[in-house]
């Protein structure tokens, strides 16, 4: 648990660095959601544990997760959103030959205050994918697509 919401994306960031998977576990309750940036939706503290080693030593083994934003909007006195805009750097690609460019990201936790301190109930991880506007399913593949541009 963490002492104020906006240190919940520190903390994070802090055991991604470390390749922490028990550590990011130990930021959520017990039945918590994680989504993650392809939709994948994990469903409790393990799972999300689980997930997170796997990544951290298959996919993400040599990267860098850094802060760039936190905003916090209080919806109540033991209730808060978190909004994190974070830069990936350093992921493995599928041959772990080489690594993939830059990556930017946007996080949403929704934190609970148990106490005097803070825990996630839910966090939804989502790429930014700069000049695009939605995804569409073109020959049968997912692709980021900007309306503007089919003018």
């Amino acid at each position: 648990m963490i002492g104020k919401p906006e240190g919940l994306p520190e903390m994070f960031i802090d055991f991604w660095n470390k390749r922490d998977a028990n550590g990011i576990a130990s930021l959520f309750i017990e039945n918590a959601d994680f989504i993650n940036v392809v939709g994948l939706w994990w469903n409790n503290r393990g799972d999300i544990r689980k997930a997170h080693a796997y990544g951290l030593k298959t996919i993400f083994p040599d990267s860098h997760l850094s802060l760039i934003r936190t905003k916090v909007r209080r919806v109540s006195d033991d209730v808060a959103i978190v909004h994190a805009k974070m830069k990936l750097a350093g992921q493995n690609s599928i041959e772990s030959t080489r690594h993939v460019g830059v990556r930017f990201n946007l996080f949403t936790f929704v934190v609970k205050r148990k106490k005097s301190k803070w825990i996630c109930l839910a966090a939804h991880n989502t790429d930014i994918v700069p000049g695009k506007e939605t995804n569409l399913m073109i020959n049968n593949k997912i692709e980021a697509v900007n309306y503007r541009d089919q003018v």
